[in-house]
């Protein structure tokens, strides 16, 4: 009798073991505190046993949903999503007929039980899993490179304006904040390094600038909780954020192949996406922001196309459709640097032109002007809120449908000649144009020989009248078409407008 007890309770030991080795398991930002989208189909995935029966169910309506895990342990399925509200849980139960019973126990604040059921010969064990402090809201993927990835605390001997009353008066428990790990790798992963933490001056000290003062106002002006997760890489290229099929159509890309094409973790394509966007790919997200360019702007001419093919990528992989996609322009700074030639610095005014291209070619989306927004000798400007509400002004007007508020810089349309004088014509300027320090100064005006010279320049209405006594006869015209510059035209309600030229050359 004492040789049975004895191995039964051996048994029990080991099963207890092996059910909390082999239990249900998620990635890591399916978790407590997460921000699920509201009236959403929302995924939810993870691991368990295989072949196992998993049972979910909601606390917003006590729903029950079943789904069973492949030969592999993995498993997926959607659950309806209310209103905005919270907080709640779910529940998560899976069962197996591989193990006896486990007594419940506590691994942080997720609850796991787990008792025995038997029908006929069979004993199935029942473990649960119960995820809480649930938010149902609006969610929004943050990406990009360092001025996307800059926290509120700044970098070190580069600050973030206003950061420390704002970090000071930071705490909103329906505001959610989920950053990425950085990683780099040649495989697409299951899963990213990360937890959900709600804000206050700790946790949002070391989140995006740029993302936490746009979800700041979405949550001040929807009253719903919004959940942000910031997967950005200072430095990274384009290319990185994509995978091999978003780079089918750019044979000059060099895959890599192992871990020793690797040369620069945040500068090898393909090795972002598949670490830190790929495990993300399918969590139901409301859109995306997106501050990138200042790695690509040597390289102009192929923006366009490659950054119409990482957003139509991201969009495939998620399966959401065309879901927003706001993004800033680079803002002014003084690169400096020499072309391989040895002779002019290249001009990133090119990129940003690239970039004001990239809006009329991409559905659903917007572009935000920083061009009174940027540093001569510094290439993370202070002015993050400035970055994050122009955002969020986007996403407020386009996606929610707020009335009365313009999120979109006027844009040049088209030039006409009058004698000696440049007529330029803009579009989205209904409130007419201003220059908001009295004078334009960053206008210059060329003739047939292609040399530039400064320009006077003064408004009438939605128009800007251009001249200059070095041009008799002129052909084009730019406006601050240089890596360092500070706009000073602007749209009436406070927008600046974007560098731009009339030519090609």
């Amino acid at each position: 009798m004492k040789r049975i007890l004895s191995s039964f309770l051996f048994c029990l030991l080991f099963s207890s073991q092996w059910v909390l080795a082999a239990g249900i398991s998620f990635p890591a930002f399916i978790s407590d505190g997460m921000v699920l989208q509201q009236r959403s189909n929302a995924p939810l995935w993870g691991k368990s046993s295989e072949n196992s029966e998993i049972t979910v169910v909601t606390s917003w309506d006590n729903k029950k949903y079943i789904t069973r895990s492949d030969e592999k342990g993995n498993w997926k399925l959607h659950v309806a999503t209310p209103a905005a509200g919270g907080p709640y849980s779910i529940t998560f139960d899976e069962a197996d007929n591989k193990s006896t019973s486990v007594s419940a126990t506590t691994l942080g604040s997720i609850t796991t039980s787990g008792s025995v059921t038997t029908s006929g010969d069979r004993t199935n064990l029942i473990s649960s899993i119960t995820l809480h402090d649930i938010l149902i809201g609006e969610v929004w993927l943050c990406s990009g490179q360092s001025n996307m990835e800059m926290p509120m605390k700044g970098f070190k001997n580069q600050p973030v304006e206003n950061s420390n009353m704002d970090i000071l008066k930071s705490t909103n428990s329906n505001l959610r904040l989920f950053t990425v790990k950085r990683n780099s790798t040649i495989a697409p992963q299951e899963d990213v390094s990360g937890e959900w933490s709600a804000a206050e001056p700790a946790s949002v000290r070391e989140f995006s600038a740029t993302g936490y003062y746009f979800g700041k106002l979405l949550q001040e002006m929807l009253h719903v909780p919004v959940g942000l997760i910031n997967s950005s890489w200072g430095g990274s290229w384009v290319e990185s954020w994509m995978d091999s099929e978003m780079l089918a159509s750019f044979p000059k890309v060099e895959i890599p192949e192992n871990e020793s094409d690797i040369r620069e973790k945040n500068r090898t394509p393909t090795t972002l996406y598949n670490a830190m966007i790929a495990p993300l790919a399918g969590y139901a997200i409301r859109g995306v922001i997106w501050y990138q360019g200042e790695s690509n702007y040597d390289r102009p001419e192929t923006y366009v196309n490659l950054f119409k093919s990482m957003v139509a990528g991201w969009r495939s992989a998620w399966g959401q459709g065309a879901f927003p996609f706001y993004y800033c322009q680079i803002a002014p700074y003084e690169y400096g640097r020499i072309t391989p030639e040895g002779e002019e610095p290249i001009n990133s005014a090119y990129l940003r032109e690239a970039q004001l291209k990239a809006e009329k070619e991409i559905e659903n989306s917007g572009m935000v002007v920083l061009l009174d927004a940027g540093m001569k000798n510094g290439i993370h400007p202070v002015k993050k809120r400035v970055a994050g509400e122009r955002l969020a002004l986007q996403a407020l007007a386009k996606t929610y449908h707020f009335d009365g508020i313009t999120a979109d810089s006027p844009i040049y349309k088209e030039m006409s000649v009058q004698g000696d004088t440049c007529v330029l014509s803009f579009d989205r300027a209904e409130m007419w144009l201003t220059a908001r320090e009295g004078e334009l100064n960053n206008f210059t005006v060329a003739g047939e020989d292609k040399l530039f010279y400064p320009a006077e320049a003064w408004i009438s209405r939605s128009k800007v009248y251009v001249k200059s006594e070095a041009v008799k006869h002129p052909v084009a015209v730019r406006y601050a078409f240089k890596n360092y510059v500070e706009g000073d035209l602007y749209g009436t309600e406070g927008l600046p407008v974007s560098s731009f030229r009339t030519d090609d050359w």
